[in-house]
């Protein structure tokens, strides 16, 4: 299978991005390694000359970048989200490096609906946009100087995504799974809380890192759109019976 001959590459998401170097730095990187798909969320100076300039050709992915007011809205139809970062967290989320994590993508029954997530430069992903990711990305560096400019990183992952692209196909069943996007996640992660605090089993003034760890517990398993919605069933069932 060759890169030109796949339906759709996975999408990159730059997060609150500083400097408008970078994003057209990143532009750049993305041309090189054949992807087109760009997201932007809340930027702090875009459009730019300067994003522009460090694009150094890649004009047009600039011009159809997408921008977004919040990361919901940029993943909302992705049924795969990877964040990158350097740095270890106190949940653990399952971690890969760069090499499986393009292999997984392209495993996926769709690779267009996946996102990976780039954050800021001084500070990374913050931990609520983590608990969007179903797997952290790590680029292993230096344990003296961990961190990559984002346009490096991106180069990175980019790379192995195209090396990804020349394994052989999955199979059909595997293709035919439709995950719940991440919209429909946030939805039912909306209604678990609310069910929670209902039976009082969540305390919304003391609530620890319990919705979180139910995000880790259900990242992991991936359900897919019937599973949602039958856990969404039962939902509205304890609903019912509370009230």
């Amino acid at each position: 299978m060759s890169w030109e001959s796949m339906a759709g590459h996975p999408g990159i998401v730059l997060v609150n991005t500083s400097h408008p170097g970078n994003i057209g730095a990143a532009a750049r990187t993305m041309k090189n390694m054949g992807l087109t798909d760009l997201h932007l969320v809340d930027p702090q100076s875009y459009p730019s000359a300067e994003a522009t300039a460090r694009a150094s050709g890649a004009d047009d992915l600039l011009a159809h970048a997408r921008c977004y007011q919040t990361l919901d809205e940029a993943i909302a139809d992705s049924t795969l989200v990877v964040g990158a970062s350097a740095r270890s967290r106190s949940l653990p989320v399952p971690t890969l490096d760069p090499r499986n994590c393009a292999q997984l993508i392209y495993q996926q029954p769709d690779p267009a609906r996946v996102s990976i997530l780039f954050g800021r430069e001084r500070t990374g992903l913050t931990n609520d946009e983590l608990d969007r990711c179903h797997y952290l990305v790590r680029i292993p560096c230096n344990p003296e100087y961990p961190s990559l400019n984002i346009a490096a990183a991106v180069q990175v992952v980019a790379y192995e995504l195209r090396m990804a692209a020349s394994e052989p196909g999955v199979s059909e069943a595997v293709r035919a799974t439709e995950h719940a996007s991440a919209a429909e996640l946030e939805r039912f992660y909306s209604h678990l809380e609310q069910t929670l605090i209902e039976l009082k089993f969540l305390d919304p003034e003391n609530p620890r890192q319990l919705m979180r760890r139910l995000r880790r517990l259900f990242g992991r398993a991936r359900p897919d759109q019937n599973e949602i919605n039958i856990l969404r069933g039962i939902l509205t069932a304890v609903n019912k019976k509370c009230r």
